[in-house]
């Protein structure tokens, strides 16, 4: 038997309080590299490292402390009913409710309570708030979460978001110091609670009462009368349709276990019958370097070597200095382009929202109370019948994947628009509740990198295949907020970024993500400026050596494979290479084209 470690000692014990704050038995708790959102009755929680430094271990004990209380106090059917369409608003809306649910653990358990304080630190160091010098500048969705947080818990702020808070207090107390102090009267009622926070939203102009978001409740408006009694059950529903936490933990200590995310495609690929599409007649033959879970493609093709190959998290390939700049800079373009930005978002929503309308089954035994019936309730409470279902829908069940080319020929305007195109799509299917993950594929270096001093320094063997590092990098992951990821964007604005680019492997990285994925339907969109590009492969396997494999790869995924694929052609014909393509031929049609190739994925019946 392994010995255990303390470190596994720590993550067991983790879970147990987890179990006893939610109430749940089945809550798990799962070290990563990095904090990430939590799935069904998973805590996925930034490991302390084996040495358990106190403070570590008091930020982990924080992180699964608060997803445990989310789970026990927080009913998302109703929260999602309630919350605005905007992402500003929503985003302050979120951290209001995340201050109701971790202040009812931190007053009435003190050890949870000082667990979130540190786990408050730790989220605060991170934010923009410390380095704001204008008001301009303080995310106010931090700013009202710790004003909230202050009022519920009487806790200070942490010490490094006090300069920032300061900028905004004042205004903030003027407007919204009022609602803020109501909120405490509704601590322990969430549908009260997320009335006063939209009022809160509404006297800091932040949303209106007009909001589009407040019809879809109506048609369900008694859901927050049966909710009373119904609150456990909303988080057992939800439970019911998330990943199980065995499959989500094992994901998460993939990630924390060092693995390139690329490893992750082992599962679903069906390798055994990897033949492509359009070249099944040739058998596939097993090649050198082959990453786990590729399908095996007929042909030639090989990385000479992998060893140089990185996946790697936007925020690490620069400070944080520097990429707040950058994504200042992409503001800067936006703001350019505000108008433009407005409509496409708003009409895409438009398009996704009237898919996923809600529709009901009624006269049901049980379910949620139907407010047309609360008459014959009260004259014959006996009376069965009274209830209501909401149809399941296929669209909320839905994950997409923009996978952009960061190659040197997208340099200036077309890598722009690109990023604020990926910028408007995250915003907007958050808002419909679509998971969105932007991924983005280049070089480590120009015409070959250390893959190719390789390859001399043994000799210059023929047909050597791929002869370049792969950079592939992961501006936002699936399951992780957009606010939180806004700023990774900016890094596409970066001198020195864009190199070469080898679609398919890209392809293959992007597929392998995607079938990891929990969701039933799975959309992978492609922006690029035409074929793959690499000097140093083309020179020493033939020109056309590597748009030959992304054919290859292109028809697997297209004949073989549950994704959906979809493709964006800057300048460039792409319908050569993908069935489902647009090709435009000046950059400020991108946005315009992502929003009617992705409405018209959704378009599509099923």
């Amino acid at each position: 038997m392994a010995e255990t470690t303390p470190l596994d000692q720590f993550r067991r014990v983790l879970a147990g309080a987890a179990r006893a704050i939610s109430r749940d038995p089945d809550v798990e708790v799962a070290f990563a590299s990095e904090s990430g959102a939590t799935g069904g009755k998973l805590a996925r929680v930034v490991s302390p490292g084996p040495g358990l430094p106190p403070k570590l271990v008091a930020e982990a004990r924080g992180a699964a402390d608060a997803v445990a209380l989310r789970l026990r106090h927080h009913d998302s059917q109703l929260h999602g009913g309630a919350a605005p369409a905007e992402a500003d608003a929503r985003a302050v809306f979120d951290a209001l409710e995340g201050a109701r649910v971790e202040a009812l653990g931190a007053r009435t358990m003190p050890g949870v309570r000082a667990n979130l304080a540190e786990l408050t630190e730790a989220r605060v160091r991170s934010d923009a708030i410390t380095r704001a010098r204008t008001a301009e500048e303080v995310p106010l969705a931090t700013a009202l979460g710790l004003l909230a947080r202050e009022r519920l818990t009487d806790a200070p702020p942490p010490r490094a978001a006090e300069p920032g808070l300061a900028l905004v207090r004042e205004w903030i107390e003027e407007r919204a110091g009022a609602d803020l102090d109501a909120l405490t009267l509704a601590l322990d009622d969430q549908s009260a609670f997320a009335a006063l926070a939209r009022k809160l939203l509404e006297d800091l102009e932040l949303a209106t009462a007009e909001d589009p978001s407040e019809e879809a409740p109506d048609e369900g408006g008694d859901e927050d009368e049966g909710d009373d009694s119904g609150q456990d059950e909303s988080d057992e529903e939800q439970d019911d349709q998330s990943p199980s936490a065995g499959e989500m933990e094992m994901r998460a200590e993939q990630t924390e276990d060092g693995g390139e995310d690329r490893d992750i495609s082992a599962d679903d690929l069906d390798g055994d019958e990897g033949q492509p599409g359009d070249e099944g007649d040739e058998a596939a033959q097993p090649r050198p370097n082959r990453r786990p879970g590729e399908p095996e493609l007929a042909g030639d093709y090989q990385a000479f070597t992998t060893r140089f190959d990185e996946v790697v998290e936007a925020h690490d390939l620069c400070d944080e200095e520097e990429l707040g700049r950058l994504r200042a800079y992409l503001d800067g373009q936006m703001g350019q382009l505000t108008g433009v930005v407005t409509r496409l978002a708003n009409r895409l929503q438009r398009r996704l929202m009237a898919q996923q309308a809600r529709s009901w089954d009624f006269d049901q035994e049980e379910g949620l109370l139907d407010a047309a019936r609360l008459a014959r309730v009260v004259v014959s409470p006996g009376h069965s019948l009274s209830y209501k279902v909401e149809r399941d829908t296929e669209f909320k069940d839905t994950v997409v994947s923009l996978l952009i080319d960061n190659s040197g020929s997208m340099r200036g305007r077309p890598i722009s628009i690109a990023a604020m195109s990926a910028d408007i799509l995250a915003r907007t299917l958050e808002r419909c509740g679509v998971a969105t993950e932007i991924l983005g594929f280049t070089t480590r270096a120009w015409k070959g990198g250390q893959s190719r001093e390789a390859w001399l320094g043994e000799g210059r063997a023929p047909n050597p295949g791929r002869l370049n590092d792969l950079r592939h990098i992961v501006y936002k992951r699936a399951d992780e907020p957009y606010r939180h990821a806004r700023r990774n964007l900016g890094l596409m604005m970066r001198e020195g970024l864009l190199k070469e680019n080898i679609d398919g492997e890209a392809l293959l990285w992007a597929h392998g993500r995607l079938i990891a994925r929990p969701e039933e339907r799975r959309i992978l969109m492609v922006i690029s400026d035409g074929a793959p590009v690499d000097d140093s492969t083309a020179s020493a396997n033939g020109g056309a050596y590597l748009e030959r494999h992304l054919r290859q790869v292109i028809g697997w995924i297209q004949g073989r494979s549950p994704v959906e694929l979809a493709a964006i052609g800057i300048g460039h014909d792409v319908t050569r290479y993908y069935a489902r393509a647009v090709t435009i031929m000046d950059a400020e049609q991108l946005g315009g084209a992502l929003v009617d190739q992705l409405a018209g994925l959704f378009d599509i019946k099923r």
